[in-house]
């Protein structure tokens, strides 16, 4: 008795046999997904509730086409991972990697439209910053648009960077793609945080906003931590690229050489 009672202890600290933290090493993944879903739910419907509602009475004008497309393709990719993570949990592993094959094709997409939105949307404001239309002084509002795109893009080098880690690590270490590919995805939530007007910025800058990130990871990173007693590569992979980036991106926020470099960047 002594002896089953201990083989099924370790059974259910294993991940092949059923136990609670078999169970938990298949749907964690799924809880991450839903849980990015909701907090970008809750970041972007009341500001595009706004939005709609300012379009309408003409208080703004008609958002941009490409903000549409945006919108669509950024969805699609939380509800794709929401998916992959579903198929993986309940052992549908070639229909997980038969689908894995969109994003392929939709982070580079994503990439692209990223590229277009960004200046579209910065000229957007200056524009009406300079006829008068904003509510700010041009000068402040163009220090804020220099930030924000700032912290664009920074997303722009982590996101297709940490999607390429994991795509490319899919046949070869599993362990690091799921991660990965988590991790990939919670970089680009710093705009649906900076749409919750509530939340305390306790830090300075982009700061703030890491601190939440690494708050929503926390779940996934403290269970890999209490199961396996050692932090998986995926990530100090993370962690070092994000810092890499990050550390440049604090120090120049703000700073008037910044504010040049975009200008020029920007054509403004």
């Amino acid at each position: 008795m002594a002896s089953s009672a201990s083989l099924s202890v370790r059974a259910g600290r294993g991940g092949g046999a059923p136990g609670i933290g078999a169970a938990i090493d298949r749907w964690i993944y799924v809880f991450m997904a839903s849980w990015f879903l909701v907090v970008t739910l809750v970041g972007f419907v009341p500001d595009s509730i706004g939005l709609v509602a300012a379009t309408r009475a003409g208080t703004r004008p008609p958002l941009p086409v490409i903000l549409h497309v945006h919108a669509v393709l950024m969805g699609g990719l939380l509800l794709l991972l929401l998916a992959q993570t579903v198929l993986m949990a309940t052992g549908m592993t070639d229909r997980h990697r038969l689908l894995g094959r969109v994003m392929m094709v939709l982070a580079p997409t994503i990439f692209i439209v990223w590229v277009i939105l960004v200046p579209t949307i910065y000229h957007e404001y200056w524009h009406a910053a300079q006829s008068r239309t904003a509510s700010v002084p041009v000068r402040t509002l163009a220090r804020a648009l220099d930030d924000i795109l700032l912290g664009q893009l920074r997303v722009g080098i982590l996101f297709p960077l940490f999607v390429f880690v994991g795509l490319r690590a899919r046949s070869t270490d599993p362990g690091l793609h799921k991660r990965m590919m988590i991790l990939a995805i919670a970089t680009i939530l710093p705009p649906a945080l900076a749409r919750m007007w509530w939340l305390p910025k306790p830090l300075p800058g982009l700061m703030s906003f890491d601190l939440y990130i690494l708050l929503i990871v926390s779940p996934m990173f403290i269970w890999d931590l209490v199961r396996k007693a050692r932090i998986p590569t995926a990530y100090l992979i993370w962690a070092g690229c994000y810092a890499l980036v990050s550390i440049p991106a604090y120090l120049l926020t703000g700073s008037r050489w910044w504010h040049g470099v975009a200008a020029r960047l920007m054509g403004v």
